[in-house]
């Protein structure tokens, strides 16, 4: 980045070709969940056409009704698998944020507890 007194450049890496380009910007926004990344998990718990994961009340509305098999609501974060719950950017109907990724864990954690607690 480049700039005495504010953001003026950045240097945008191209690892494949081998090459940096400079290119003239004011702002600079990081989006590091704009992609969930959640290939590895299959068809085991319910994604949406993006790859983002359902979860809670999303799973019963509409046509987003995949695979509830339990006897009760999903839990808040809980997936299509009941007992496995989702926190962070790969939850569908998340903020996308740190500060709300932090707390969703923590949610998350509370939760399977509940979950444990009931079995």
């Amino acid at each position: 980045m480049g700039g005495d007194t504010h953001l003026e450049t950045i240097t945008v890496a191209d690892h494949a070709a081998g090459s940096d380009e400079v290119v003239e910007a004011n702002f600079l926004f990081v989006f590091i969940g704009a992609y969930p990344h959640t290939e590895w998990i299959g068809a085991a718990v319910a994604r949406d056409a993006q790859g983002f994961i359902l979860s809670g009340p999303e799973l019963l509305r509409g046509a987003d009704h995949p695979r509830w098999t339990a006897n009760r609501e999903p839990y808040l974060l809980e997936t299509s698998l009941p007992g496995v719950f989702v926190a962070r950017d790969a939850r569908r109907s998340s903020m996308k944020r740190v500060a709300s990724a932090v707390g969703e864990g923590a949610i998350a954690v509370h939760l399977e507890h509940q979950y444990l607690d009931k079995l």
